[in-house]
């Protein structure tokens, strides 16, 4: 399942907002620097989905606000 996530990096609070099954806009108190942001997008979006973190991985848009990323596996039971 391909993810659409659209960042907001230097955010004075972190939250998540679904806009749709596949779509987030996530904010995240992170800098946009050396893929801190894209490994904080990574941790919540694993938690979200309760999936181990290695199972969500950025895809699309390493250095963008739009990312892609894919799930790879189930929810933990």
């Amino acid at each position: 399942m391909l993810i659409k996530v659209k960042t907001y990096p230097q955010s004075k609070k972190e939250k998540v907002v679904k806009k749709t099954d596949d779509s987030f806009e996530i904010f995240v108190k992170e800098k946009p620097e050396q893929g801190r942001v894209n490994q904080k997008l990574q941790k919540i979006l694993a938690k979200h989905f309760g999936l181990a973190e290695k199972s969500v991985k950025l895809i699309k848009g390493h250095k963008q606000k739009n990312k892609i990323f894919k799930k790879i596996g189930r929810a933990h039971v």
